[in-house]
């Protein structure tokens, strides 16, 4: 295990920071794909370590609220459909936003 006290990798203790361990993760990537990550990386103005960290993280959550089941009741689930057909109402703010001009016209 390694300690780090890379972005995001700091908790606050009694209005100190101290740095939580890391563990670690090997994985075997090909050259192409390392030298891609680093260029964004890079690009990102961020390490390897944390610019994979952070994709990583990112797919994770995205992934576990993908598998998120909501449940309602049928009389719920009629409502959020009758409101998904019926047509829109404009309004004061929807027509001051259709009127404003688009800025890539500018």
């Amino acid at each position: 295990m390694t300690t780090s006290l890379r972005r995001g990798n700091l908790q606050l203790m009694s209005g100190k920071q101290v740095a939580r361990p890391r563990e670690t993760l090997n994985i075997r990537i090909s050259a192409e794909e390392r030298g891609l990550i680093d260029q964004a990386a890079k690009a990102r103005g961020t390490n390897r370590t944390d610019f994979i960290l952070d994709a990583a993280r990112r797919a994770a959550e995205d992934t576990i609220l993908d598998q998120t089941l909501v449940s309602v009741s049928p009389k719920a689930f009629a409502e959020f459909l009758a409101r998904l057909d019926a047509p829109a109402e404009p309004n004061d703010r929807l027509r001051r936003t259709m009127r404003t001009p688009l800025p890539w016209k500018g």
